[in-house]
């Protein structure tokens, strides 16, 4: 009897394995940014694409991201589908007239004649001592302003599927991956950035938020690494007689509002978990959608955990002390459970 054998992938090679199938068929995609050709990216999302597809569509490009992400918003008005990787997105702030001036409002600005299909993809997260300016993940920032959609995948299936949708989308998109979730031998393991991953193209839905654990007490609505945070934080609360429910929003623009209301609904609790600053964010936008589609089912004031309003310090321990983690999660549940 023949037994059904799944294929792992890596998050970063899901990634460019999505980015690989989707040149080979449409030669409009193409890909620049910095390291992105002979490194293979530096988490290793374009890895193996110069020696497939050449340098004329896989282009390492000058430390400029004013200059490169411009590139890539004028060659897609003109009819291409680049990918545009912004190695950190804590650079935003030298190419934001590019991203936010431009990328993000010609369509509007030309009564929706003018399409703008980029992709820029970008490192978020913490946790590694890489210092204040290269540890944040600011989703938040960019979902505030209109004219961008926002992906944040947590699983070598979702990355995958949503890099796909996210290449054939006519509007711009913002695509951010957490290290942590890479899975990457030179980083800290997680057994859950390797998963299976079906070889054939296939598309996730930008917009869709999808229930990676089943519950019943409480909804823990989270994003990206802190998915993985919130499932361990899930099997410790288990222990103790409490089913959360871990809904994984994959996308912050569209916000699958409807998801986070049914499932509070269900459960009459929630858990916001944001690696992103605690003020004027995600948590507080998630949050302000429970209130206002599901205010009579909730048993109790909804609460996050969050990373604080402070810079992300260099040091590993005081690094450590501010980000969200199991425990903490754990810890607001039982709080919440009262």
């Amino acid at each position: 009897m023949a037994v059904e054998t799944k294929r792992l992938l890596t998050t970063s090679k899901a990634i460019s394995e999505a980015i690989a199938q989707e040149m080979e068929r449409d030669p409009r995609v193409f890909v620049m940014g910095e390291d992105v050709g002979v490194y293979g990216g530096i988490f290793g999302a374009t890895e193996g694409l110069l020696a497939k597809f050449g340098p004329e569509r896989v282009m390492d490009t000058p430390i400029s991201e004013t200059g490169f992400i411009g590139a890539a918003v004028g060659a897609a008005i003109s009819g291409m589908r680049p990918i545009a990787e912004l190695m950190f997105v804590d650079f935003f702030g030298v190419c934001m007239d590019q991203i936010y001036n431009h990328m993000a409002k010609i369509h509007y600005e030309s009564g929706g004649h003018v399409k703008v299909p980029v992709v820029v993809t970008t490192a978020i997260g913490g946790g590694y001592s890489d210092g204040a300016q290269h540890s944040q993940t600011l989703y938040g920032m960019f979902a505030h302003l209109p004219g961008m959609k926002i992906v944040v995948p947590s699983s070598p299936y979702d990355a995958k599927g949503l890099m796909i949708s996210a290449i054939r989308d006519d509007n711009p998109v913002l695509y951010m991956f957490h290290k942590g979730i890479m899975g990457l031998g030179w980083m800290t393991p997680n057994p859950r950035a390797t998963a299976p991953v079906p070889e054939e193209p296939y598309t996730v839905p930008i917009g869709k938020a999808d229930v990676k654990r089943e519950g019943r007490d409480l909804t823990i609505v989270t994003v990206s690494l802190m998915v993985h945070r919130a499932l361990d934080a899930a099997d410790d609360l288990a222990k103790d007689g409490i089913e959360a429910e871990v809904l994984d929003l994959r996308s912050l623009v569209p916000l699958d509002r409807e998801a986070i209301v049914e499932s509070v609904k269900k459960t009459h609790r929630l858990l916001v978990v944001d690696e992103d600053y605690h003020s004027f964010g995600m948590s507080g936008e998630v949050i302000t959608t429970a209130i206002e589609g599901a205010f009579d089912h909730l048993d109790a004031p909804p609460v996050r955990v969050t990373y604080p309003d402070v810079p992300i310090p260099y040091s590993s321990p005081l690094e450590q002390f501010c980000l969200p983690n199991r425990e903490k999660i754990a810890a607001a549940a039982r709080q919440l459970m009262g």
